[in-house]
């Protein structure tokens, strides 16, 4: 039976163990080969430490093992007999904000870490701020080091109290948000159910993520799937194809992975941005024709009518179809070392579509430190998340963020050199709340 999959990422202040916390996991769910285990034990001993160094399982980059901090997003993949997990651990220092971003924009958990002697502090909001941002469901608090605070329960309420308040300020709904103690060091709360906390009645981490829902709200958002490739097969191609989907010499078929929601035979969809209607014929697989399709599924959608559809387009339900158009206002996450400011002639990357694009107005900057949103700047930069206008030379379908994150979702690309720029979302997808 196969298992379901848990994006989830690491976020925190550096020092906050959250390289040892994913060093555990791997650990203890015997997702590390043992000669990994030896190099750790040996560079462990060669440091003068008693203990195998967990971190080392996932700080690969020599920088990262020699100064002790996460420099690059460090992904792990790893499963238990529940659930099958994709790991990013991201960065704690403020100046690679940007790779939280980068490994967060595909999550659907996220583990914030505290150091339990220090509790919130500026980097907690900092990331929180960027998490709710970047629409990721569900959060969990891992007030960590527990141990250094002899597992004293008036200190978990405490710093889970005022993190409540900060994450409803960023909109963070109470029953999106979990509270765990543990010790990454010592493995408390991580796997197994420390004796130390007898006052804690919630899960471990690990059973939190084996438990949660997996099932994000692209899976009920309305139809959409980006073509990826047009397929019109030769003959002889394949053994069996002529069994399957009859002469090959009719067949057309639009290959992708549907970003949101359901595609049945049947259904009355729309071409974007051509805005042609039409109907599913079949929606078939290398294994098969299939009565549905979810959203994470790679499949290839047949029409009733023959459409002009080439890589880049979108298929869309028609009765819930995105706008189109060629005026964006979005909410920039300016990745780059060098500035941006109004006027700037970038490329744009929407799905499998890349358009040009010229930077407007910059509009209101998100101060990070206070999670609110002040004057416009002049000139974006690194780390920098402000709202801008845009405006594109082909028009786009796009959602807002909020509502459907993969078409609501773009990149700003250099044209000199193709570097990534900035991550977009279209729209206003922080819901900044008063206190």
């Amino acid at each position: 039976m196969a298992r379901d999959l848990l994006r989830f990422a690491t976020a925190g202040s550096v020092d906050d163990g959250k390289s040892t916390l994913v060093g555990r996991l791997l650990y203890d769910t015997k997702s590390v080969l043992a000669d990994q285990i030896e190099a750790v034990e040996r560079a462990s001993v060669d440091k003068g430490m008693s203990t195998p160094d967990l971190s080392l399982l996932v700080d690969g980059l020599r920088a990262e093992r020699e100064q002790g901090i996460t420099i690059d997003v460090a992904y792990r993949y790893f499963g238990t007999p529940t659930r099958e997990f994709v790991l990013a651990d991201t960065p704690g220092h403020v100046q690679y904000t940007r790779n939280t971003v980068t490994g967060a924009s595909t999550a659907e958990l996220a583990v914030l870490l505290v150091d339990a002697r220090n509790g919130i502090v500026e980097q907690t909001r900092r990331h929180a701020a960027v998490l709710a941002l970047l629409r990721v469901p569900r959060l969990v608090l891992a007030i960590n080091k527990i141990d250094l605070v002899g597992f004293d329960e008036e200190t978990l309420t405490t710093i889970a109290k005022d993190f409540s308040g900060l994450a409803r300020s960023v909109g963070f709904a109470d029953e999106a948000v979990q509270v765990i103690p543990v010790s990454a060091l010592a493995g408390d709360n991580v796997v197994e159910r420390s004796t130390r906390t007898p006052w804690y009645d919630g899960p471990t981490l690990l059973g939190h993520l084996e438990s949660v829902p997996v099932a994000g709200p692209e899976v009920s958002a309305p139809f959409r799937m980006p073509v990826q490739y047009v397929i019109r097969p030769r003959a002889g191609a394949l053994p069996d194809a002529e069994e399957r989907w009859g002469p090959l010499h009719d067949y057309r078929g639009y290959a992708g992975q549907v970003a949101s929601g359901t595609v049945s035979p049947g259904d009355e969809v729309v071409v974007l941005p051509g805005g042609a209607r039409t109907t599913v014929a079949a929606v078939d697989t290398a294994d098969g024709p299939l009565d549905a399709a979810g959203a994470g599924r790679s499949v290839t959608i047949r029409l009733t009518d023959d459409i002009d559809i080439s890589r880049g387009d979108l298929i869309a339900a028609a009765g819930a179809a995105p706008r189109v158009g060629s005026e964006i206002e979005a909410t920039l996450c300016w990745l780059a070392d060098k500035p941006l400011r109004a006027g700037a002639r970038l490329l744009l990357k929407h799905g499998a579509r890349t358009t040009q694009v010229i930077v407007g107005a910059l509009g209101e900057r998100l101060d990070v430190d206070s999670v609110r949103f002040v004057d416009p700047p002049e000139a974006l930069t690194v780390n920098d998340i402000a709202m801008v206008s845009l405006r594109t030379a082909d028009p786009l379908p796009v959602d807002d963020y909020a509502d459907i994150r993969a078409t609501g979702s773009f990149l700003l690309i250099d044209p000199p050199t193709g570097n990534t720029l900035a991550a977009g979302l279209v729209g206003a997808p922080l819901a900044v709340v008063e206190a």
